[in-house]
């Protein structure tokens, strides 16, 4: 099994790169991929529970959730979470607060590394 990690960076709305990034996460665990998704800036925001976009408009946050259900290990910068205000008590289930360290030994243990 291949394992893509992909980092996020942007705001998850206001441009389509989290949400690009989820629908092609979404399609990587059709092919036996494991997928991890680390969290930076201002791209925290995505593992924000209770959302509310426009109607009609994707929720990134249930596209989170969908995916850790689907066994995709979700990652939120501590410093980037901690400067905009944001708690693990803020996320949705099973988007966890980790550290730098953490995508480091991710990128360390080898597959693609994505960034968006």
């Amino acid at each position: 099994m291949s394992t893509v990690t992909i980092v996020l960076q942007d705001a998850p709305y206001g441009s389509e790169k989290v949400w690009n990034a989820l629908r092609l996460s979404q399609a990587l665990l059709t092919t036996t991929s494991k997928v991890r998704i680390f969290l930076y800036a201002d791209s925290v925001v995505s593992a924000k529970k209770g959302q509310n976009p426009p109607k009609g408009y994707y929720n990134v946050g249930d596209m989170l959730e969908e995916l850790i259900q689907k066994g995709v290990e979700v990652r939120s910068c501590l410093t980037c979470t901690q400067a905009r205000g944001l708690r693990q008590e803020d996320f949705i289930d099973g988007a966890v607060i980790g550290k730098t360290i953490d995508l480091a030994r991710w990128v360390a243990e080898g597959g693609q590394v994505m960034v968006f």
